[in-house]
């Protein structure tokens, strides 16, 4: 049976006690500068490692933070993963990773699965589905540190960060408008998703900055978020009856799947498409498409500092902040 190196054996090879080693390795100024090399060396040597359940014990902490997307294979999503996951590790910080699927029994089943596991905190980007927020508000007043990412809410106060979603959308439809387009579709997620009504706005502003009419027959959102191809399939069914020069995506998930429906028939052919998309093959997708990269490694980044600053914070946090990181629009010049 395995059996991990301990301190003791350590205090036992160089003639020093537990209590010595220990506070070496932990730094601690009551050691000298040759003693703490001479354990690290040691320790290093027979692959010694701290033992999380002991220190956990001993600080009141597991060291591990929760994170809940709706899906790590959409590449936005395992882009701000790494992120996340960059600052955790350097702060000391295991992450404990669970999928949604935009479903919001799982959401609240994995939320409840990870409190259980007693992680210090957890950063949350919502599921489509989810309207009630009692299974997070609960916990929340329970003083569990929480951070929302991505798709955030109003309803609970705590640190918060996303991408200007207006500004990325008003941005792309004002550059749909200057390449001459005027009958231009909205393509959105499940509409109460925080980047769904943002995204939205920033497309209808831009309409009415340009006096051009808002039209409702060309706005169409899917619910499940591009995982059923029907929905889309409707949807641009729709768009193409009613005339519709360009096409706004507002979803990475919809990007893709709307440019794997379109690569079946010639619609594409007379429609300017700008979508969402932090997918690392967006330019080897034909039809072809512009698109807004998020900066989804930068948004994880800042996620997982603003957690850590919640978990470590030796005082309650009042004054709270929600951060808005640009985007950045690539166009193909069709």
């Amino acid at each position: 049976m395995f059996q991990a190196a301990t301190i003791k054996q350590i205090a036992h090879a160089l003639s020093v006690s537990v209590s010595t080693v220990s506070r070496a390795l932990s730094d601690s100024h009551e050691i000298s500068e040759e003693t703490k090399k001479l354990v690290r060396e040691y320790a290093k040597k027979i692959n010694y490692k701290s033992n999380p359940i002991a220190r956990s014990l001993k600080n009141g902490r597991s060291n591990s933070i929760g994170i809940l997307v709706s899906d790590i294979a959409n590449s936005f999503f395992s882009q701000t993963i790494n992120g996340i996951e960059s600052i955790a590790y350097e702060k000391g910080y295991h992450v404990i990773i669970t999928q949604s699927h935009d479903a919001y029994e799982r959401e609240v089943s994995n939320i409840g699965h990870l409190a259980s596991r007693s992680v210090d905190g957890i950063l949350i980007s919502m599921s489509s589905e989810t309207t009630n927020y009692d299974h997070i508000t609960q916990l929340h007043e329970r003083g569990m540190p929480i951070v929302f990412f991505d798709r955030i809410i109003d309803e609970i106060e705590t640190f918060k960060v996303t991408t200007d979603n207006f500004k990325s959308a008003f941005e792309a439809t004002q550059l749909l408008i200057e390449k001459g387009n005027r009958n231009i579709a909205f393509l959105g997620n499940a509409p109460q998703l925080s980047i769904s009504i943002e995204r939205f706005n920033g497309y209808k502003a831009a309409l009415e900055a340009n006096n051009i009419t808002f039209e409702d027959r060309l706005i169409k959102h899917c619910p499940e978020g591009g995982r059923n191809i029907e929905e889309i399939e409707l949807a641009l069914t729709e768009f193409r009856s009613g005339s519709v020069d360009a096409l706004l995506i507002a979803s990475d998930q919809i990007s893709t799947s709307t440019m794997r429906v379109l690569a079946k028939t010639n619609y594409a052919e007379n429609l300017t498409i700008i979508g969402f998309s932090n997918s690392d093959v967006i330019d080897l997708l034909s039809p072809g498409i512009s698109y807004i990269r998020q900066n989804a490694f930068e948004i994880g980044q800042v996620a997982g500092e603003m957690l850590i600053k919640l978990i470590e914070s030796k005082y309650p946090v009042y004054n709270f902040e929600t951060r808005l990181l640009d985007a950045e629009l690539h166009w193909r010049g069709f």
